[in-house]
């Protein structure tokens, strides 16, 4: 199953950091938050990545493209030719498709424009290239496999200003409103898996994924919620990039399940 990250946006909440490149390459611990996504999927075996890009998207182009080499330990011989010999190689088992889904394009149409790089995988997917988590992403997928639904989202529980869900008992999801400020709440926290029906509720590049999509594909009694009630955050300021270095540094970043 591929996952598609979004890393179109123009991060100007963050804008401290976006002005020279996209708000996913934003490092934490010398690396791209988008790489730290990234690393959370491959650990659970999940390493076919398909990259949403938008602004400054050469950035993340220049950045897949120069991994080998600044992940690997290489000698340059100038005297003989200009040889290039490598040594130990430190890359990742990778598959990384990044797609210019434009600049001013919204979450929904980047969605779309990225259908044919799916191939004939009936399901994906999806989250967000500025938070990270300790969700368990195996669990995550039989979830939703067991449930059939169209969407499963993850379910967090941070406080307000994220996009809020009723969920029922029998972990249907019965109101779906983007941003609703309420403390306590379940939101939306990204983590997601779709049925490739989720196309049918897109109309273009100005649809805004989280707003008539979703909020259909909710009153059609298609979505279902993952509660997640382990550690998740968005990096949705400089504070908030703090916060995330303070936890790397200090060896207690829930979201690190790999080993260097």
């Amino acid at each position: 199953m591929k996952v598609v990250i979004l890393a179109g946006g123009f991060g100007t909440r963050i804008s401290e950091e976006t002005q020279q490149k996209p708000k996913p390459m934003i490092e934490i611990g010398g690396m791209p938050i988008l790489w730290h996504i990234m690393k959370i999927y491959s650990h659970y075996g999940f390493n076919d990545f398909i990259i949403c890009a938008g602004y400054r998207q050469h950035v993340i182009k220049e950045f897949f493209a120069n991994y080998f080499i600044y992940s690997s330990d290489i000698t340059f011989d100038f005297a003989n030719g200009n040889s290039v010999q490598i040594w130990d190689r430190h890359s990742e088992p990778w598959k990384v498709t990044v797609v210019n889904t434009g600049l001013g394009t919204m979450t929904g149409g980047r969605i779309k424009r990225i259908a044919k790089f799916l191939g004939d995988d009936s399901s994906f997917m999806l989250t967000y290239g500025d938070g990270v988590s300790d969700v368990n992403i195996g669990e995550l997928v039989a979830f939703h496999e067991k449930h059939g639904k169209m969407a499963t989202i993850t379910a967090v529980q941070p406080g307000g200003k994220f996009g809020a869900l009723e969920i029922s008992p029998d972990a249907s999801i019965s109101s779906f409103a983007e941003k609703k400020t309420e403390d306590g709440g379940w939101v939306n926290g990204g983590f997601m898996v779709l049925s490739r029906q989720v196309f049918d509720y897109i109309e273009g590049d100005a649809t805004v994924f989280e707003k008539e999509p979703l909020e259909r594909i909710c009153r059609d009694g298609q979505m279902v919620a993952f509660r997640h009630f382990g550690f998740w955050k968005c990096m949705d300021t400089l504070r908030d990039k703090i916060t995330l270095e303070d936890m790397l540094s200090s060896g207690t970043a829930p979201w690190k399940k790999w080993t260097d």
